[in-house]
């Protein structure tokens, strides 16, 4: 298979002519297919249907006996907090356990911060002239909607293969308008790249010129392998701590894509002094998470391994899916030098790149094929990717058969909007 812009006239003309029927064809099959997100499957909330029964009719103490059917508890209850304290490998004193969606208390968190500042902020982020915020590319959309949502500056950093770029973020930070940083540490969204030790120490050591500059640690990925493999979860709050930085990290996880998706159980850690500024506010806010649900979950959980053993079913069924996307991207697109794609250990997304500028016409084309991409450059701050070149697959939803004859389209468009180009040259 040769390099498509290295075909003879003639065999590019072949290789166009072909690509058109295979497009064709695919268009009348009148497909009805969506990649578009990281959602789990129905085989996979059913590996937690247990829930459905618990924590039962006369279950309603935790261990220590606190009734999770009245008011109160703003920490979450310990049942749940234990188990996760050990996943994530910090203390138990750190770790507070909320609602369902870790999002909810990322928004709180820079919410609080724009109202009334944090606990390192000389004044309101609100009074500021202006708030800059860092964001890793390719991201996470929903991230970069938050810092939307605030009016902030966002700002990209560049993502290498053992996380963002930290030369970049050092000169970054010497800014006192920047405030904080995305960041997914582990099988990140949508690249599934894993930071890398001295990625995770130069962030926890940066000299930042905002004395309340944070990070955002969204772990939402800490055991979510592909393998046989888990990853390590490094103590980041002990980390910036022993680097004179222990209010750096707001440090997210949750239960969303281990359990019920909508029913999960949210979690964040930090220092405690984090923690106080946020109980100061968040207690005022409301008066207490859905303690029963969080039993509910310390029941079926068990304790850290029986997290990993939930996580070892959802592995078996992801990983059919991704090597899948992967064996079709290699077969139809491989050596064409038209497509560059991750090639995930873990997490719930692929990142792929087409021949620069085609994006969208992939997206486009994939849309009136049947087949729903998320739209090209969304993993970009405002939608927009400088180079139209990056396309977040997100596998993890439909049935295994519907995954290859999705991509096996992807692939099609992929090539048409290649050949495109190279008639407009």
């Amino acid at each position: 298979m040769a390099n498509l812009n290295e075909l003879s006239q003639q065999d590019f003309d072949a290789l166009a002519q072909d690509v058109r029927q295979r497009y064709e064809d695919l268009k009348a099959k009148n497909l009805n297919l969506d990649l578009t997100r990281g959602k789990p499957s129905s085989e996979q909330l059913d590996f937690s249907n247990d829930l459905l029964a618990l924590p039962g009719k006369d279950n309603y103490r935790t261990k220590s006996g606190v009734d999770v059917r009245n008011y109160g508890g703003l920490d979450g209850i310990a049942d749940i907090r234990e188990i996760w304290a050990e996943v994530l490998g910090v203390p138990v004193e750190n770790l507070i356990a909320g609602d369902s969606s870790s999002l909810n208390i990322m928004f709180d968190l820079i919410s609080f911060a724009f109202a009334f500042g944090t606990n390192d902020s000389p004044r309101p982020w609100r009074e500021e002239e202006t708030v800059k915020w860092l964001c890793p590319v390719p991201g996470y959309d929903r991230h970069f909607a938050i810092t939307e949502q605030f009016g902030f500056e966002m700002i990209t950093v560049p993502m290498t293969e053992d996380g963002p770029d930290v030369a970049a973020v050092e000169k970054l930070v010497q800014d006192p308008q920047v405030k904080g940083m995305w960041c997914v540490p582990l099988f990140g969204n949508p690249t599934g790249v894993v930071y890398s030790r001295e990625t995770i120490e130069r962030l926890a050591g940066l000299e930042a010129a905002a004395p309340d500059f944070r990070i955002i640690w969204d772990n939402a990925y800490a055991v979510h392998t592909l393998t046989d493999v888990f990853p390590d979860n490094p103590n980041v709050i002990d980390i910036a701590a022993a680097q004179g930085n222990p209010n750096r990290f707001w440090y997210m996880s949750s239960t969303s894509k281990i359990t019920h998706a909508g029913s999960g159980v949210s979690f964040f850690a930090s220092s405690v002094e984090n923690l106080d500024w946020y109980r100061s506010i968040a207690n005022i806010r409301g008066i207490g998470p859905n303690k029963e649900n969080q039993l509910a979950h310390a029941m079926l959980l068990g304790d850290a391994e029986g997290v990993r053993a939930l996580m070892r079913k959802h592995a078996g069924s992801l990983a059919p899916k991704f090597a899948a996307v992967i064996g079709i991207l290699r077969e139809r697109l491989g050596g064409y030098g038209v497509a560059e794609w991750t090639e995930p250990q873990g997490g719930y997304f692929i990142s792929l790149n087409v021949v620069p500028g085609t994006a969208t016409r992939v997206w486009e084309l994939a849309k009136d094929a049947g087949i729903n991409l998320t739209k090209a450059g969304s993993a970009f701050p405002h939608g927009v990717d400088p180079e139209n070149t990056n396309i977040r697959l997100a596998p993890s939803l439909p049935p295994l058969d519907e995954v290859s004859e999705a991509m096996d389209g992807v692939a099609t468009c992929v090539l048409l909007a290649a050949v495109e180009k190279r008639e407009l040259q």
